[in-house]
């Protein structure tokens, strides 16, 4: 007696060519990225091309920003990865339409594109603002520590990049000789390994060096303003301070010299809960639907000069993306809080709750829950008791439920957690484009809960065309 299993006929040919419809359920998040970008003002790609014809043929941008945006929202963010997935994955297929970019390809559009690649978020923005997911009224603002391509191990001091450079230099005119004694005039095979991507490491060294050398200078006017200040102050009062004089940049005692890497030399090293590392501060401020509604990269290694940046970027994002709207309350944690910080809000930026104190390790508010503050208290004070009030502890709980899942679910659940390229602008660049994927896959969920109440067909022809209703 036989088995009764169901066969696969692996040989079988096809008697009619498959459809690539069949190929996912409608409901599918490939389907759903399609639409998107459909929806999509790609002009900043096109723009890069020429309209004539001549030139070899390029793949469309339309199909590559389809395939960087699903590829993100997936997690996939290698461009050997992504070529790989486009040949064995059936998602990546559909979106592809049955073409097969090579790694170099995806790397280059990327690259090339790095300015346009921005858009994405706020193109972003604009179909959140369509299904209603734009609120402003509260929104949350944090940052987190993203991991740049390159080893701490690679930070080096100015004397020491003088060192390689020089050494770089003696290795490539001592192989120049050798070749010379051997091949004379003559053309001589592939340069050696020590020499491939010389030119590349020479420019990464020299930019690290007019790092240093800015760093440097900007600290030395810093002194020099510090010291006029103080002898204006000396001839306004008619005799001199009493304590010690700033001291010059490497004059402080115990100061480390400074070190810039050398892979990156825009990133800096930076703390974070799981220790130190080398990359950069993303920031981003999201609302109460936890979608992002501006995201920024900055090489600061703390958030205390952040935080009027960041409400200037929301209320530039948001102008961007066509949204009136702007934020009512915004939630910062203590990492925010200065007295400078405090004093520069004014009757444009919105209502700031901003934590003065780690509220688990020090739930004692400064001046007491009770009885009028004093006549000279301080802003940080004035700001510690609106946040310790029972109305101002319970809006400031809501920032951890708002802005912390977001960044749980870039780095935990998509497991993104450093860049894939070097520089502060091509970091941006990334931090928008994962950004922008994380509002559309907000916007993803949002149209499957709301068509499993609703028959859809084709998600409901992409969330009713990102009106907010789901259409028959």
């Amino acid at each position: 007696m036989a088995y009764n299993f169901v066969t696969s006929e692996r040989d079988q040919l096809y008697l009619l060519p498959p459809s690539l419809s069949e190929w996912l359920p409608e409901d599918h998040l490939a389907w759903f990225v399609l639409d998107c970008v459909e929806e999509m003002d790609l002009d900043a790609f096109y723009a890069k091309y020429r309209e004539d014809g001549w030139g070899g043929a390029a793949h469309d941008p339309r199909t590559m920003v389809a395939l960087l945006v699903y590829a993100y929202c997936l997690g996939v963010r290698s461009s050997r990865q992504i070529e790989r997935a486009c040949q064995v994955d059936v998602g990546f297929r559909v979106i592809c339409g049955g073409l097969f970019p090579d790694h170099t390809t995806i790397a280059r559009f990327r690259q090339r594109h790095e300015e346009a690649l921005k858009t994405i978020f706020t193109a972003s923005l604009r179909l959140c603002a369509k299904a209603g997911m734009t609120r402003v009224g509260l929104v949350a603002l944090d940052g987190t520590k993203m991991a740049a391509p390159a080893s701490m191990q690679k930070n080096r001091t100015k004397d020491a990049i003088d060192e390689e450079v020089d050494k770089m230099f003696a290795e490539a005119e001592a192989i120049d000789a050798a070749e010379d004694a051997r091949f004379g005039e003559a053309r001589g095979d592939e340069p050696p390994a020590v020499l491939r991507g010389r030119a590349e490491r020479k420019r990464r060294f020299k930019a690290a060096k007019e790092l240093l050398d800015k760093e440097l200078e900007e600290e030395r006017k810093a002194y020099e303003a510090r010291l006029a200040e103080r002898r204006a102050e000396e001839e306004r009062r008619g005799k001199k301070l009493r304590g010690r004089k700033p001291k010059a940049p490497k004059d402080k005692a115990g100061a480390k010299e400074k070190k810039v890497n050398t892979t990156d030399p825009e990133s800096k090293v930076m703390s974070s809960t799981k220790g130190f590392l080398q990359g950069y501060n993303a920031q981003a401020v999201a609302n109460e639907d936890q979608v992002v509604v501006a995201a920024e990269v900055t090489d600061e290694r703390n958030d205390l000069g952040l935080l009027h940046p960041m409400i200037e970027a929301t209320k530039t994002s948001l102008a961007a993306a066509g949204i009136e709207d702007r934020p009512g309350k915004l939630l910062a944690d203590a990492g925010y809080c200065s007295e400078g910080n405090l004093a520069a809000l004014d009757e444009e930026d919105p209502d700031a709750y901003i934590a003065t104190r780690n509220m688990k390790k020090n739930p004692t508010p400064r001046t007491g829950r009770r009885g009028p503050l004093k006549k000279d208290a301080t802003l940080i004070e004035q700001m510690d008791r609106k946040v310790s009030s029972k109305a101002g502890r319970d809006l400031y709980k809501r920032r951890q439920a708002i802005i912390e899942p977001v960044f749980g679910q870039i780095k935990d659940v998509r497991k993104i957690r450093s860049f894939m390229r070097r520089g502060k602008q091509a970091a941006d660049s990334e931090w928008k484009l994962i950004c922008g994927t994380h509002n559309l896959l907000k916007l993803y969920r949002r149209a499957l809960r709301d068509a499993a109440v609703a028959p859809y067909s084709r998600l409901a022809r992409s969330y009713g065309h990102f009106s907010g209703a789901v259409c028959c």
